[in-house]
């Protein structure tokens, strides 16, 4: 536990003093802002054009025309940003040639591996915490449905969190960081855009491309519906690549 919390701790310290944790914060905050703001302003409108037409008020909801389009949306946004927080965890080191310093310590690389996990998810949270007054500031105006905005949360954290794994082991295969993100987001956009194969894929292969689709598990919670199917998908996606990347650190045994 003290070698996981060490690395954690100098994980976080080397973030939070990069440039690139606030550039990329600030892009998430202002993107998201303005999906959010985008949203609003239509819903806006439309309410104003269902004073004229009851028909049409019937049909207007905060949930389903500003939440559930603004968690689809961070997603998006997150696939982008993602890559440029976890391409430094495993690249940097090496270019610096502090990996093999850090092997020497009295860690082990599961623990080591933890505390630069944890750390991203640590990046994670505080990006998505800036989201939050948005959404209170919203509540003074209308009422949410905290139930859907809670569930729309936690997807949108295991789906990131899924990103980080897959991240942090395409960081571990090289010491360029700018390659290390460039194939973190290809592979992610591999997953994301893989169910659209389905089409053509056939009765036997499209629901299996389906369900390996990283965005189709997000579906359910942005309705505010908590499948333990997608929950299982998104932990075993994510200890799929951490196993992965234990494994190839762990390679240097017999590489030499």
């Amino acid at each position: 536990m003290k070698g996981i919390l060490a690395v954690f701790r100098k994980e976080l310290s080397v973030t939070f003093s990069s440039p690139i944790f606030y550039a990329s914060t600030f892009v998430f905050l202002l993107i998201s802002g303005y999906f959010l703001y985008s949203n609003a302003a239509l819903f806006t409108l439309l309410s104003f054009q269902a004073k004229a037409n009851p028909f049409l008020s019937e049909k207007l909801n905060l949930s389903d025309m500003i939440v559930k389009p603004f968690f689809g949306q961070l997603s998006i946004v997150l696939l982008l940003m993602l890559p440029l927080v976890t391409m430094r965890t495993y690249a940097e080191e090496k270019k610096l040639g502090t990996i093999e310093l850090l092997f020497t310590y009295p860690i082990s690389d599961l623990a080591c591996l933890t505390g630069k996990y944890l750390a991203c998810v640590f990046v994670l949270l505080s990006m998505l915490s800036g989201t939050i007054p948005s959404l209170l500031l919203l509540e003074a105006f209308g009422n949410l449905d905290w139930g859907v905005v809670l569930a729309g949360y936690l997807g949108v954290i295991l789906m990131a969190a899924s990103f980080i794994a897959l991240g942090i082991f395409m960081s571990s295969l090289t010491e360029n960081q700018i390659i290390a993100a460039v194939l973190s987001f290809g592979f992610l956009l591999l997953f994301w855009l893989i169910g659209w194969a389905k089409v053509i894929a056939g009765p036997d292969a499209g629901p299996i491309l389906e369900h390996l689709s990283i965005v189709v598990h997000l579906d359910g919670f942005i309705k505010g519906l908590i499948d333990t199917r997608d929950v299982v998908y998104y932990l075993v996606f994510i200890f799929f690549w951490l196993f992965l990347t234990l494994r190839f650190l762990q390679s240097r045994f017999w590489r030499g």
